[in-house]
C-alpha cells in the first residue's frame, strides 16, 4: 500500500501513523488529506516522537508532505486531537479527505476591554 493509500486509511478508520519525516520518526493521528501547491499534505496531530522544531507534552499540530514521510505503517491505538484543528489552517490548499466526525472548531478568543 502506498503512503496516500495508508493516510486516508487512517484518517477514514481513526487510525495512528508511525512515520520517518525530516530524520525523525512521528507518531500521528492523521485529519486531513489534500493538497498545498502541487504537492500533497497530511494535516495530523503529532503525540509522540522528535521534531527539529520540538513537540510540546502532549503533542501538536503538524503538516507533512506525504512524499516525504517514510516507512509509513498504521496501527490500533488512541485518536488523539485537538479542538483548534482548523483555526486556521494553513496546510492545506484543497481537502480531499477529512476525519469524521471533524473535531469540533474552538471558538476564537474574544476580545476584552481595557
Amino acid at each position: 500500500m502506498d503512503t496516500d493509500a495508508l493516510l486516508e486509511q487512517a484518517i477514514l478508520h481513526r487510525e495512528q501513523v508511525v512515520a520517518v519525516y525530516a530524520g525523525e520518526e512521528r507518531a500521528f493521528c492523521p485529519h486531513a488529506l489534500g493538497t498545498k501547491g502541487q504537492r500533497r499534505h497530511v494535516l495530523a496531530y503529532q503525540f509522540a516522537g522528535g521534531s527539529r522544531s520540538g513537540l510540546p507534552p502532549g503533542g501538536d499540530w503538524r503538516c507533512f508532505a506525504v512524499d516525504d514521510l517514510e516507512r509509513a505503517t498504521s496501527r490500533p491505538g488512541p485518536w488523539y486531537t485537538a479542538p483548534n484543528v482548523f483555526n486556521p489552517q494553513a496546510c492545506l490548499d484543497e481537502i480531499d479527505l477529512v476525519v469524521q466526525p471533524a473535531p469540533p472548531r474552538q471558538a476564537a478568543p474574544q476580545a476584552t476591554p481595557d
